[in-house]
């Protein structure tokens, strides 16, 4: 029976940020629509960052993407592929335990 322990660090989260909504459901709909992700979560935050000699503050939606460690190659490449920033944030986070049913879910819901 499996404990949620085995192989774990196959699976991840990856963050990213978007300001515009538009752009948002794109990047969204395109990772769902093509299996890259089980399960994209999105929140709304603020974010405070130098840009180009500047400190600027923004309201932006930041996006929790489930997904496998396999698959962070294609999911990389499908936010740069959508994304209107110059240099988005996308961050690879391990999911380092996780209850077996849910991590099972995601890697029968991801291709591959």
């Amino acid at each position: 029976m499996a404990t949620g322990h085995e192989n774990i660090q196959q699976y991840c989260m990856v963050m990213t940020t978007f300001s515009n909504e538009v752009i948002g459901k794109k990047i969204i709909h395109s990772l769902i629509e093509k299996r890259l992700a089980a399960c994209v979560q999105v929140q709304a935050i603020e974010s405070y960052y130098h840009w180009k000699g500047e400190v600027n503050q923004d309201q932006e939606k930041l996006v929790m993407i489930k997904t496998t460690a396999a698959l962070y190659p294609e999911v990389e490449a499908d936010i740069l592929a959508n994304h209107d920033y110059d240099t988005p944030e996308i961050i690879q986070l391990p999911i380092t335990a996780g209850l077996a049913d849910y991590l099972n879910w995601i890697r029968s819901e991801c291709k591959g």
